[in-house]
């Protein structure tokens, strides 16, 4: 027997009870599907874009999503990779062009570009991007450590991929990047 339903809308003006009924119809939902989901075992990652390729970043190493700064002030004797110093909220923000990084030319600045600020414990950056598109939830199942080839030749900074059907996520290791040798020469030679 089905349990009665109540429309959502009639309970608009009981706010408590309507978190209830919300409550009470994602747990029948959970019913039936495979433990792990049940239980959880989901990765949550954010989606972007850089030039034709798409990737995910752990929702744990972003720390925030930006549109690109209004100001941005050059860092004389820097890399070309290194856009600049700006100040986010009284802090200042090294904001970083990653596919310049990649060696795949300068991010054009359009209105879809935005800055992932990168949740490190010791190396604040902005990381310039084409496009964030969201997040993307994965099961742990559909994970897999293999590196998938990219055409911006990344794969020393990817953490494995996610596939779900015919399409493939490669993972972005803001800790790999920040952490590496080419990232930490920032001085132009």
């Amino acid at each position: 027997m089905q349990p009665e339903v109540t429309p959502l809308r009639s309970l608009r003006e009981r706010p408590f009870e309507l978190l209830r009924e919300i409550d009470r119809r994602a747990r029948a939902a959970v019913q039936g599907q495979p433990e792990s989901v049940a239980a959880g075992a989901e990765w949550v990652g954010v989606a972007f874009r850089l030039g034709g390729e798409a990737f995910l970043l752990a929702r744990e190493e972003t720390r925030e999503v930006l549109a690109y700064p209004a100001s941005v002030t050059r860092v004389p004797g820097a890399r070309p990779w290194i856009r600049g110093l700006s100040n986010v909220r009284g802090q200042l923000l090294p904001v970083i062009d990653l596919r310049a990084f990649l060696g795949a030319g300068a991010t054009s600045i359009t209105r879809s570009s935005r800055v992932l600020l990168a949740n490190h414990r010791e190396i604040p950056a902005g990381l310039v991007v084409d496009e964030v598109m969201g997040f993307r939830r994965f099961y742990e199942s559909e994970f897999s450590a293999d590196l998938p080839p990219t055409l911006l030749r990344c794969e020393r900074y990817l953490a494995g991929a996610f596939r779900r059907g015919t399409e493939v996520w490669p993972v972005f290791s803001v800790r790999a990047l920040l952490e590496s040798p080419q990232f930490m020469q920032a001085a132009a030679s």
